[in-house]
């Protein structure tokens, strides 16, 4: 299928300062309405055929999310889709994401083959923060506890102490505050700035960010707000302060899903990937989501809210790549053992937590750690 190309900006770090990269990504030409079932048809007779199971991201396309729903498989954040694949039968897993979650998947699984529609699709948070440039700036602080977030390479998680997600993140932080380590954050400096003000932590950010969140105006949030007084406002905390400041749940994708179908207003003004709002709208029928703005003053309209990496994921190249059996991830032995590490550490601490939390019976602490329910 034919593809345009497109300019993509984004922040590029060099340790505590930021400049701007610029990579690409492809934007897939829509099929027909005929075509569409086509390829939904020959898909599950592959993942059939290839006794392969497709784990989805909230962020790509409707139809992806429910296909992977449809033929058993799941759509979840990244580590819950690589969690999936290690507990499912399936000997091939296909990830319909962005490239870093591919490799979280065949860290978990190094005994399974591991495909994606496209390894070209990655993340501008993977991109802003290159291996041996974070290693150095590791090495220069040598002090200081490396804690670095899930949407970064297998090589930069294997020089990492901690990885977190942005369900846990601020639980974790806490904690090595409390033991008095001071940590080096990376990539995401709107999530690490949130982290560090709600624990009093003392971190060193890397400067890189998710050019969606990063796009969300909090002017144009509060202005969208006064026309729908009775709305609240669910933000991922990958999101600029003054965004996260108006918020009434800051949460993870999973978390602000949890939030849209427990509180009881019946609308919502959201901000994060719009690709959320499918699920969303499954999981709270009769309930209006309205998009956060990314437009109004110095607007540059890089992602109009939706990643285009996660765009890059499609029928088509799904059906390809199960019919071909190409773009397989690889990562290298000796690497993955060492990101795993991290990630083990992260699931034994969540663990712990949920069963603290459970223990303690607040249930409702356990479904949002990040909410903030009520606030300005």
């Amino acid at each position: 299928m034919e593809a345009s190309i497109r300019s993509v900006e984004y922040d590029r770090p060099h340790g505590l300062t930021c400049g701007v990269g610029e990579a690409w990504a492809k934007v897939p030409d829509a099929p027909s309405v005929e075509r569409k079932r086509e390829l939904k048809e020959q898909i599950r007779a592959l993942l059939k055929r290839e006794k392969a199971v497709l784990v989805a991201h909230y962020y790509v396309d409707a139809e992806l999310q429910e296909l992977a729903d449809e033929t058993g498989g799941c759509v979840a954040d990244s580590l819950e889709m690589a969690r999936f694949g290690r507990d499912h039968a399936a000997d091939t897993l296909v990830v319909a994401g962005v490239r870093f979650m591919g490799e979280t998947a065949k860290i978990l699984s190094p005994e399974k083959r591991v495909l994606m529609p496209d390894l070209d699709a990655t993340c501008s948070l993977d991109l802003g923060c290159p291996a041996d440039e974070f290693s150095a700036f590791c090495d220069a602080h040598p002090d200081r506890t490396v804690v670095v977030y899930a949407n970064t390479s297998a090589a930069v998680k294997a020089r990492a102490d901690w990885m977190v997600t942005s369900s846990i993140g601020l639980e974790i932080v806490a904690d090595l505050h409390a033991r008095g380590e001071k940590i080096l954050w990376a990539p995401d400096r709107h999530l690490g700035g949130y982290i560090q003000k709600k624990t009093g932590a003392d971190m060193l950010l890397w400067q890189g960010s998710c050019l969606v969140h990063d796009e969300f105006k909090g002017i144009e949030l509060d202005l969208l707000r006064a026309q729908y007084p009775d709305a609240k406002i669910l933000v991922h905390p990958e999101s600029p302060e003054a965004v996260v400041a108006l918020a009434d749940v800051v949460g993870s994708t999973t978390q602000l899903i949890d939030a849209a179908v427990r509180l009881d207003a019946k609308r919502f003004i959201v901000a994060t990937d719009l690709g959320i709002l499918h699920k969303m709208r499954l999981a709270a029928p009769g309930k209006t989501f309205i998009e956060a703005p990314t437009a109004g003053n110095s607007a540059t309209c890089k992602s109009c809210a939706h990643c285009p990496w996660m765009a890059m994921n499609g029928l088509a190249n799904l059906a390809e790549v199960l019919e071909r059996g190409h773009n397989e991830i690889f990562v290298d032995p000796e690497i993955g053992a060492r990101a795993r590490l991290p990630i083990d550490r992260m699931l034994d601490f969540a663990a712990r937590h949920k069963k603290r939390v459970q223990a303690s019976g607040d249930l409702a602490k356990d479904g949002a750690l990040f909410s903030n329910v009520g606030a300005a």
